[in-house]
């Protein structure tokens, strides 16, 4: 089926109290596997890239290969922009096709990030295309993104930022991080509970990657209805390719460790759809 928009994916998710998984892919081959997976448990499922990840091979190159698995697949596939850097980038990946767009303001000021995030809802809008932003800032380090040690989501400044920019979805802060952790994880709930209560639109959880399942089906109990995976698909398609490669000079064949590279990041996301309880949701 043609590429559908995250909007109704994420209402549903609301409505009926699961996730949609959402899966940062690098390459043609986490692409494959992501989607094979969602078929697999006719899950929907959102497919994302990053300003770094579009630097490496264009947005051009993950929308035509986004398509062309999402034109053959049965379940609903949205492509998305994750941690949009600017309002150019934001308007690029718009242009090209993409059916999701994030704008992530959260290390300006709460003004400065209302009124970039705002512009970029005002030209998505024209198209139809949902809109993700941030409050509060998610630590850590993944690719050019540097959350640093982070700061919480206050549950008055959403509200207030939910109001006057209007977006689809508003990704919290809730002591998640990005990249591989440091230490155990210390997640709040609590706090995630007092969002709740003062913002209607569907949450995202990102950093989720190392984050216990119950502790992440607990944030999707209480209003999560995206949950953003990045870091341990990475180490699952390159754990396959070293299995492949490792001791052995006469292997030259891209496909031989590239099917296992899929295999394993295939296998993580089955795992990761069963936690979001998003299994057999792929039907609007």
């Amino acid at each position: 089926m043609p590429l559908a928009t995250s909007e109704e994916m994420l209402l549903n998710a609301q409505r009926d109290h699961y996730a949609v998984g959402a899966f940062n892919v690098e390459n043609m081959e986490m692409m494959m596997a992501v989607i094979e997976a969602a078929e697999e448990m006719q899950s929907p499922v959102i497919l994302q890239t990053t300003p770094s990840t579009v630097s490496y091979a264009g947005l051009n190159l993950y929308y035509a290969n986004a398509k062309a698995l999402a034109e053959a697949a049965s379940v609903p596939v949205a492509l998305h922009l994750d941690h949009g850097s600017s309002y150019e980038l934001a308007i690029k990946a718009l242009r090209e096709g993409y059916t999701s767009i994030m704008i992530d303001g959260s290390h300006y000021s709460l003004e400065k990030n209302i009124a970039l995030t705002k512009r970029v809802v005002d030209a998505c809008r024209l198209q139809k295309i949902p809109v993700e932003a941030e409050l509060g800032r998610v630590g850590g380090k993944e690719d050019d993104l540097d959350g640093e040690d982070g700061g919480l989501t206050s549950p008055e400044e959403a509200a207030y930022f939910v109001k006057q920019t209007e977006i689809n979805s508003l990704a919290v802060s809730i002591g998640t991080a990005h990249g591989v952790y440091q230490g155990e994880p210390n997640i709040r709930v609590d706090l995630l509970k007092d969002i709740k209560k003062k913002v209607s639109i569907p949450l995202v959880l990102h950093g989720t990657s190392g984050v216990a399942d119950e502790i992440v089906r607990e944030c999707i109990s209480e209003g999560i209805c995206k949950v953003n995976y990045a870091t341990d698909l990475r180490i699952a398609y390159t754990k396959g390719v070293r299995q492949i490669i490792a001791g052995d000079d006469f292997v030259i064949d891209p496909k031989l460790y590239g099917k296992r590279g899929i295999e394993l990041v295939k296998r993580y996301v089955i795992d990761r759809i069963s936690t979001c309880r998003s299994i057999g949701r792929g039907r609007f």
